[in-house]
């Protein structure tokens, strides 16, 4: 049969795809249905078809499932950030761990016995909201020339009002509510992404859980100073600011490229600190309720710095990577993608020796001083690829007769697109008794894995850590380890 475009379908929902849709079938052919749980009952719209499959938007739950929970947030149908809030938290700890079987066995090539003897229970949150210590918002005008902040609404830059997030700190929404009656009594601009034009982009919030200190960075289309200051009447926004407590940092960062990029490269502060601090605490990860083991380590987070958003989950998923690791203080370990250091001190309480590997500058910055301020002595970080510094280091010590360096334990947390093939190459050259894979996206993860089981290596355990509640995004933490049967090793 032909659908045509705006044609109304009653769809019954079987099954819940990568990206949080519904799936439902009418005669055989398959239908995608954002904000639809399954088991709901639904009349939807048809948006657009193509040979096997279609789209569709839901228009009525006509019989709701037993798994749909009523949304907290207004406009969640409308926002981009949040496609899975209509499903009850604990069938999206279910949706997500399916999510990482599934891309396993098929991206991954392996068998659902092997995926079922590997996985372990995924690490939910005690509570899935409010959890994100920074939030990054477009700044723009409404139809009538208001000046707001909020969200993009889904796969678009129309910017939905909104200063209540509920997955922010909810200290949010007077920061965001300062600034915007800040611009509006000295008349600031919002900028204008067709035109170019207009001074304030975006606002950045960061909130140090631990220490309870604030920051916040204005991305400004301004070439330099006015009369001594980036913004018009730039004491009154700190004035307005540093009446709220816990503020520490006040900064600006200059774009005026037209871009999607949201931070630019200058960075200047005009109050406070240049960074805020916060505290993570090692978990014990064996024992029921995660309790701290007294180990904690302090970092300072700069506007620029890659920081995890969710500190619980963070001190979870990386609690995990270092039972994984299977530390006794004699290993040498390679933290590679190191960002600014956080898991390398974690491992390196453990460990014989640290080393990190970043290719941005500042991260590695970052790391050392991080590293200092924890009075941590065993650990060093280089600037550059992980493919070239690592092989490097290895032909340096074959000719010094010496394996000092030598990893024992490699450890990878990469972007999204996961590990560069060289990387991997590089990693299987090395040898090191364990890898421990820390992951952003499973899909991704399944790709490496295959090729590091090609080239000699097994997994002995997968589990996955839900950093993103509400979201469809999953971090997922594989031990893996040389094949000592085998036939590469």
């Amino acid at each position: 049969m032909d659908y045509q475009k705006n044609q109304l379908i009653t769809l019954t929902i079987e099954d819940i795809g990568v990206e949080g849709e519904g799936i439902g079938k009418v005669d055989g052919f398959t239908f995608f249905v954002k904000d639809a749980v399954v088991g709901d009952v639904i009349q939807a719209r048809v948006m657009k078809t193509k040979k096997n499959y279609g789209y569709a938007r839901l228009e009525q739950i006509l019989e709701p499932s037993g798994d749909r929970t009523e949304p907290k947030c207004p406009y969640h149908r409308q926002c981009g950030g949040c496609q899975i809030q209509a499903i009850s938290y604990e069938k999206q700890l279910e949706f997500k761990e399916k999510k990482i079987r599934g891309n396993l066995m098929r991206i991954g090539g392996f068998s659902a016995e092997q995926v079922d003897a590997w996985m372990e229970p995924i690490v939910g949150m005690e509570d899935p909201w409010h959890y994100r210590n920074k939030a990054q918002y477009p700044v723009g005008c409404d139809k009538e020339g208001n000046i707001i902040t909020g969200f993009y609404a889904g796969r678009t830059h129309s910017i939905i009002a909104n200063t209540e997030c509920l997955l922010g700190a909810p200290e949010n929404k007077e920061i965001l509510e300062s600034i915007l009656a800040y611009m509006r009594r000295n008349r600031v601009s919002a900028y204008d992404e067709t035109t170019g034009k207009g001074l304030v982009r975006h606002i950045l919030i960061r909130k140090g859980f631990t220490s309870k200190e604030f920051m916040v960075c204005l991305v400004i289309n301004a070439p330099k100073k006015i009369s001594g200051a980036y913004l018009p009447n730039q004491q009154d926004l700190i004035q307005a600011l540093t009446k709220l407590q816990g503020m520490t940092s006040i900064s600006v960062s200059i774009n005026r490229e037209q871009t999607n990029v949201i931070m630019g490269y200058e960075v200047h502060t005009i109050w406070g600190s240049d960074t805020i601090s916060d505290v993570i605490h090692v978990r014990d990860m064996q024992k029921e309720g995660y309790p701290f083991t007294g180990t904690e380590l302090t970092f300072h987070i700069s506007p620029l710095s890659f920081y995890q958003v969710n500190p619980v989950q963070t001190e979870k998923l990386y609690s995990l990577a270092l039972e994984y690791a299977g530390l006794t203080g004699k290993e040498t370990v390679w933290d590679l993608y190191c960002g600014i250091g956080t898991i390398s001190l974690f491992l390196a309480g453990s460990a014989k020796k640290v080393c990190g590997v970043e290719i941005i500058p500042q991260a590695i910055d970052d790391a050392r001083a991080n590293a200092a301020r924890n009075g941590i002595e065993n650990a060093e970080f280089y600037v550059g690829k992980a493919e070239e510094v690592l092989p490097e280091f290895y032909a340096k010590q074959e000719n010094q007769g010496s394996d000092m360096l030598h990893p024992d334990v490699i450890v990878v947390d990469p972007p999204r697109k996961g590990c560069d093939e060289a990387c991997l190459d590089t990693m299987l050259k090395m040898q090191p008794e364990r890898i421990v894979y820390v992951s952003c996206d499973s899909a991704t993860l399944a790709r490496d894995l295959k090729i590091l089981c090609e080239g000699g290596y097994e997994i002995q355990k997968v589990r996955g850590v839900d950093q993103f509640g509400m979201t469809v995004h999953v971090e997922t933490c594989v031990l893996i380890t040389r094949d000592k049967k085998g036939q590469n090793s």
